[in-house]
């Protein structure tokens, strides 16, 4: 069993502070890896100790493997936490770790790759027996796509079969589209992943994303912490989450459970990971989706209705102990929300604000949690995610949980930067939402243009 006494904290942002934090819970000395634009931010404030790894841009220090394992070697930290983004689910971090004895905290270099494979994937859950949405395998060319699209009957989806975040995956309507929207994903996925393979799978027009958290351990333990909902989507990226999900049946619930931990056991997975799934709401069932090999954005939720630090779990099962806690010992508590405010103007289609922040009064109360990295006078740099907070709040049921997420954003002052705080207060005020009657299109095709609507009266 290893022991470890310092990590390097390789990312950025709020989840650098998460992981810091949990390393001080844990009484372990954190040493955070940072780019120039980042020196003075406030995981650079908070930890033992700091090492720059590169200029500002990501290539050049926060994706620059060689800097993080010299940064990980020259400090004397014996383990990487990669945090999310950036190179957490890349597998030549650990592979480099492995080869330095340096302990990565995540999964396998083995595991990432193959699940980090969407036809990989989709093959292995096909194996297993858990439901696939219908679609094609590998598509070579224009012609593949052709006749994949006709058979998977359109609408479809064109899906990269690398990478994610949507980048490599656009809805095609009719036959008459695919050409065009062939090569825009091709292009988009070579760009992005180095790899333009794509397949097609059937589009579901009423759908709504959830995913499971699970943990698993070096010695076949695994558990599952329940599902969240990542509905409120805007091109693919999510805006709002909760946990549970509210449009889920306890039979499906325990049906998606178990699919996950099906699919994770199979290939003895070990630390934090997500299966994700598309629940059909007109057919009321699920298929899967992908699997992300990482802690995820939206895990505080989890956490809320859980009692658990996912974090401080992943770090355990790094050092090599087994899960801390039985799959009986679980227990589900409440609701929780997350709302994901960014520097960006909703107003000027999300574009990006970068500036110095002037003003920041976060919300406080019972049942509300910050996770954050911001502070009065802090620089928002131009470089990175626009993400500046995670706002969270928990309820008895629902309807608390709505109440005190509506009173949080009205309390949530910030100034120098535009925020997403005024579209996140239309959200949880809106009846749809409220009702539980949304889905992964809400957001873009409801929502927002109702939002244009009132901007032209």
């Amino acid at each position: 069993m290893n022991k470890i006494s310092s990590v390097l904290v390789a990312n950025r942002g709020e989840i650098a502070v998460r992981i810091i934090r949990a390393c001080r819970e844990l009484g372990i000395q954190s040493v955070l890896a940072v780019s120039e634009a980042d020196r003075e931010s406030l995981p650079a404030r908070m930890a033992d100790r700091v090492v720059c790894i590169g200029p500002p841009p990501a290539m050049e220090s926060y994706l620059n493997i060689g800097a993080i394992i010299m940064a990980a070697v020259g400090t004397g930290a014996e383990a990487i936490h990669p945090g999310y983004g950036f190179l957490a689910e890349q597998p030549g971090l650990p592979e480099a770790c492995e080869r330095y004895g340096i302990i990565f905290i995540g999964p396998k270099a083995d595991q990432i790759r193959k699940m980090g494979d969407k036809l990989w994937a989709r093959k292995m859950a096909m194996n297993l027996g858990i439901p696939v949405i219908p679609g094609s395998q590998l598509i070579g060319d224009f012609s593949d796509a052709r006749v994949a699209g006709e058979k998977v009957g359109f609408p479809v989806l064109i899906k990269a079969a690398a990478g994610g975040g949507g980048r490599g995956m656009k809805i095609v309507r009719q036959p008459a589209d695919l050409k065009v929207v062939f090569d825009e994903a091709s292009a988009e996925a070579r760009a992005a992943f180095g790899d333009d393979r794509l397949f097609v799978e059937r589009y579901i027009p009423n759908a709504r994303h959830v995913e499971v958290q699970i943990l698993g351990d070096r010695f076949g333990g695994m558990v599952h912490l329940g599902e969240r909902d990542c509905s409120l989507q805007r091109r693919y990226q999510k805006m709002v989450e909760e946990a549970p999900s509210p449009a889920v049946s306890p039979q499906i619930r325990q049906e998606l459970c178990q699919a996950a931990l099906g699919l994770t056991r199979q290939i003895q997975y070990e630390n934090a990971g997500t299966v994700e799934f598309v629940l059909d709401q007109d057919e009321d069932r699920f298929y899967f989706l992908e699997m992300n090999t990482r802690i995820q954005v939206e895990h505080p939720v989890t956490e809320m209705i859980t009692g658990i630090d996912i974090l401080q779990e992943q770090i355990r099962i790094a050092a090599g102990h087994p899960i801390s806690f039985s799959q009986e010992e679980v227990r589900f508590s409440g609701q929780a929300i997350e709302c994901r405010i960014t520097a960006e103007s909703p107003r000027r289609g999300f574009q990006p604000c970068p500036g110095r922040i002037s003003q920041w009064d976060a919300p406080r109360g019972a049942g509300i949690r910050l996770d954050t990295h911001c502070y009065p006078g802090y620089f928002v740099p131009p470089y990175y995610d626009s993400l500046l907070a995670k706002l969270i709040a928990w309820g008895k049921d629902r309807p608390e949980a709505l109440e005190r997420m509506n009173k949080a954003l009205e309390e949530f002052k910030v100034s120098g930067v535009e925020t997403s705080i005024p579209f996140h207060r239309s959200i949880v005020r809106h009846a749809d939402y409220r009702r539980a009657k949304v889905n992964t299109r809400w957001l873009e095709e409801s929502l927002m243009r109702e939002c244009e609507e009132h901007e032209k009266d």
